[in-house]
């Protein structure tokens, strides 16, 4: 398997850094894009795929044996950094907190290793770089399919990855079954009648009819999903009210709800709507929940599991066990039209605390970025193997992933 050199890291290091100090919120990935764009067009092999979004790039490099898919999230979080290092976040109130700048790097390091196997006439398939914007918003997948991105590639094969910082750089989780949760993201807002304070009987107070909803939402999971499965309720804000002496007309609330099993994830939607309908009622006040689009959970199949395992024995890094998380993604939506397979690679240098997703003290050490790399490229390599032997798993695979 082709390594990256300490010319190709010291690169890669660099534009990791410049990605790290210049994070852009989703949707907003403008001067991100570019600089991908850049990487890639500097090598002669890659060819920009145009779709008709504003950001994110699709970059292919032909080949002779198949077609497979690699994507990397290119998007940052809306949170202050806390890490002490020269190439910390230099926009106020955003950080890459979950590390898909280092996600981006390593798949153009991918682009590095599989453009060069590329000149040196090795038998490759078809490889499609995506590089997805809005991925922490739930909406990229969705818009890149939407924009006919599947119109536009024809992979046989889908494979993607995130950094785990709980792991060890250089170890690789390649779990079969459930891997990431699935999700639906949903808002309450809760109608009152508003007036002065001092006249309680003349007003519907939304903030006390509210705060019993938030207390009864927390029976959800205890009396409503077996203890065998997986589940969690989470509410995420609370905003209403007024800073006078005022009862405030209407009071919001954000919350998820999120399990492994698809039948839990139902059951808890419909009691989330029948208490907060139900608790409304009972203050005389008016509930109502507005769902966002259910993300499904990331699921390897035992057939893509088995060429996952080929393709880390291809790379060269240690296997390790972890459990599945409530952590959701959306990658899960492009296995509704191609067999995909998501890894966990380690992010975590030997000895380094840890910190995980989505704390403003996250790091994600430089070494991670080989791994990434050089396992996205190998799973390249291993599909192009298998393309051309006619394997049965891809023979068996119907368009939507299933087997």
């Amino acid at each position: 398997m082709e390594r990256l050199t300490d010319s190709d890291m010291a690169s890669l290091v660099a534009f990791r850094h410049d990605l790290h100090q210049n994070p852009e919120l989703s949707g907003a990935e403008h001067r991100t894009t570019q600089k991908i764009r850049e990487f890639l067009l500097a090598l002669p092999e890659c060819h920009i795929i145009d779709l008709p979004v504003s950001t994110g790039v699709v970059v292919r490099i032909p080949g002779t044996a198949g077609e497979v898919m690699l994507r990397a999230d290119i998007d940052a979080l809306p949170q202050a950094e806390r890490v002490d290092i020269p190439w910390r976040s230099r926009t106020a109130g955003a950080m890459h907190a979950c590390g898909h700048d280092l996600h981006t790097t390593a798949l153009c390091g991918a682009a590095l290793l599989l453009a060069r196997m590329r000149r040196e006439r090795a038998v490759l398939p078809t490889v499609d770089l995506v590089f997805q914007p809005s991925e922490e918003n739930g909406a990229g997948a969705l818009m890149l399919i939407d924009a006919g991105l599947f119109d536009r590639i024809r992979p046989m094969a889908c494979f993607g990855m995130h950094n785990w910082p709980s792991v060890q750089v250089g170890k690789v989780v390649c779990r079969e079954g459930a891997l990431m949760t699935a999700l639906q993201n949903f808002d309450v807002v809760v109608h009152g009648s508003g007036g002065h304070g001092s006249m309680p009987q003349l007003n519907v107070d939304p903030i006390v009819c509210a705060a019993a909803i938030v207390q009864s939402l927390q029976t959800v999971v205890s009396r409503n999903v077996s203890p065998l499965d997986a589940g969690l309720l989470s509410i995420s804000m609370i905003e209403g009210g007024s800073p006078v002496n005022r009862v405030a007309d209407e009071v919001r609330i954000k919350a998820t709800v999120r399990s492994l099993s698809n039948d839990a994830l139902d059951r808890m939607t419909k009691r989330v709507e029948a208490i907060v309908e139900g608790t409304a009622r009972a203050y005389e006040c008016r509930g109502e929940v507005v769902w966002g689009r259910r993300v499904p959970a990331v699921w390897n199949s035992p057939e893509m599991t088995a060429v996952a395992l080929e393709c880390v024995r291809t790379s060269g890094y240690e296997l390790v066990e972890a459990e599945p998380t409530l952590v959701g993604e959306d990658f899960a939506y492009y296995r509704e039209h191609v067999p995909s397979f998501f890894f966990w690679f380690g992010s975590r240098a030997p000895g380094a605390e840890v910190h995980e997703l989505h704390d403003p003290r996250f790091f994600a050490d430089d070494g991670a970025i080989a791994s990434g790399a050089e396992l996205y490229a190998a799973c390249a390599v291993r599909c192009g193997t298998m393309f051309q032997e006619d394997s049965p798993m891809y023979r068996t695979h119907d368009q939507k992933g299933n087997s």
